[in-house]
């Protein structure tokens, strides 16, 4: 079968974006992997499913899936990208657009300097939402919040972990720098530590000071990308609630900047978090599947 696709990026971060807003999709994890392909296929960190919204007031439905077929839960950049997709494919003329992704409702808006921000919900910080299985663990508190300290194979001191979920399960871990921080070899051995019974996407965090940060991320089952919107997220509200960043940050990740917000907790909860950032189409094509 022939696929039309159209391939996107958000700071670095690459997908190829399908329209099953007209005709269901139903592809295949091995053809999902084949799209992912950087050699046999199209090549992207995750592929956008977009389609119609199944609810009154919802636009659109949306389905993120990894370069190696697994459906998961939540992608920020991939957010941007798709309302970036829809509006310049006139499948919606709204600059403010609702979407339904597997277990999330999302609020996506079309900024008048091109740029997107994305309402990304509000974190998450119960072990069982994560999940994350603490047994065996005693945590250190820092402003309140708890550094947890994983015992990884490999690494010879206990590795000190901020836990929660931007819909997908992150762990945040400090760095004095982020270009000689250990991504490729800890990553994965943290990726699959048993406390994460569906594996964990790693962040390590450079602090520069109160409103600016650098960030790479070890993105579970995809590896290290340019940039990871919830990797992002995750990374700055694990920042301020240790007490060291301000509501407003800068971020800089090897593919391009992100600007974040948080307001923190309220008293109806805690606030939703706020992403802003480009998304950009690459080229557009078909190909046999």
């Amino acid at each position: 079968m022939k696929v039309h696709f159209t391939k996107m990026q958000g700071a670095g971060n690459d997908f190829v974006v399908l329209d099953a807003t007209q005709t269901p999709l139903s592809l295949t994890p091995e053809q999902m992997r084949h799209l992912g392909d950087r050699r046999f296929g199209v090549g992207a960190d995750q592929i956008l499913v977009v389609e119609p919204g199944r609810e009154p007031g919802i636009d659109f439905g949306y389905r993120i899936f990894n370069n190696s077929g697994d459906e998961v839960e939540q992608c920020g950049n991939g957010a941007r990208c798709f309302v970036r997709y829809v509006h310049d494919k006139g499948l919606s003329p709204k600059r403010l657009i609702r979407v339904q992704t597997i277990n999330a409702l999302l609020e996506l808006r079309l900024r008048d300097d091109g740029g997107v921000t994305v309402d990304m919900g509000a974190p998450r910080f119960e072990a069982a939402q994560i999940p994350f299985d603490p047994q065996g663990l005693v945590p250190t508190l820092r402003n309140g919040f708890e550094q947890w300290p994983l015992r990884v194979a490999g690494i010879a001191q206990p590795v000190e972990v901020a836990v929660l979920s931007m819909g997908n399960p992150h762990a945040v871990l400090l760095v004095d720098d982020v270009d000689t921080a250990p991504v490729a070899s800890w990553g994965p051995l943290i990726e699959h530590h048993p406390a994460f019974p569906r594996k964990v996407n790693v962040g390590f965090l450079q602090i520069i000071d109160r409103s600016h940060v650098r960030l790479r991320v070890f993105e579970r089952d995809a590896g290290e990308t340019l940039a990871c919107g919830t990797g992002a997220c995750a990374a700055v509200v694990a920042g301020i609630r240790l007490g060291l960043l301000d509501a407003e940050v800068e971020l800089q990740a090897r593919g391009g900047v992100l600007y974040i917000e948080w307001a923190g907790k309220g008293v109806e909860g805690y606030a939703p978090v706020l992403m802003t950032g480009p998304a950009q189409t690459v080229f557009e094509g078909e190909i046999e599947l």
